[in-house]
């Protein structure tokens, strides 16, 4: 059974939201998945005076776990953005992939992007495009939703989270903004789309 990896960061809340949702689309379609939490690095007393929500369930994704990472058919990586780029929490994990790096032992899998902006021209494509190049350097194949997701990916209406690179959702400037529906659906879309391109890939 093709076997996906799911590494989030997500200081509100609202990352965490979307990554279970893809999750969703990934088991739909009969992909196995760990789901975890990066690593926090900042202090407790710099979290509370951020307004921090509680960190969600899942499991901390220690550094001394990298090493199964070659385990995996795919990756997906769960990004708010800080000024248009990924969190540092995101960026400190990549920091520490350096040896499979060397070895190039994630090199032909597939990884993706979701993420989440204050507003709807925070970050929704360079928060994905900074993670892109970590993908880059990997010799990873970057999977994006692209417009297979169709119907309100044209709409104007209203704004809302997601891009061709993948599912996003609007955090709003306080972050009292929870995930739409749309935003929600999309990511069980995004879930769907890399579990057929990771089976391809992986020859199941």
């Amino acid at each position: 059974m093709v076997k996906v990896l799911i590494l989030y960061y997500s200081m509100y809340g609202h990352v965490r939201q979307i990554a279970e949702k893809v999750k969703e689309g990934l088991t739909a379609e009969g992909v196995e998945v760990d789901i975890y939490q990066l690593q926090e690095t900042l202090s407790e007393a710099i979290l509370a005076k951020m307004h921090a929500a509680v960190k969600g369930d899942h499991p901390v994704f220690t550094h001394d776990k990298i090493g199964s990472i070659p385990e995996y058919d795919g990756l997906l990586i769960g990004a708010p953005t800080r000024f248009g780029v990924m969190a540092a929490q995101v960026k400190t994990f990549w920091d520490a992939t350096g040896q499979l790096w060397s070895k190039q032992a994630l090199a032909g899998k597939p990884g993706g992007i979701f993420f989440s902006t204050a507003t709807q021209n925070g970050g929704q494509e360079t928060t994905a495009l900074t993670c892109v190049t970590q993908f880059v350097h990997h010799g990873m194949v970057f999977v994006p939703v692209g417009y297979t997701f169709g119907g309100d990916q044209f709409a104007n209406e209203e704004a809302h989270g997601g891009s061709p690179y993948g599912a996003g959702t609007l955090a709003g400037a306080d972050g009292s903004r929870q995930p739409s529906k749309y935003e929600q659906e999309f990511a069980i879309h995004q879930g769907k789309h890399f579990a057929k391109i990771a089976k391809k890939m992986s020859g199941s």
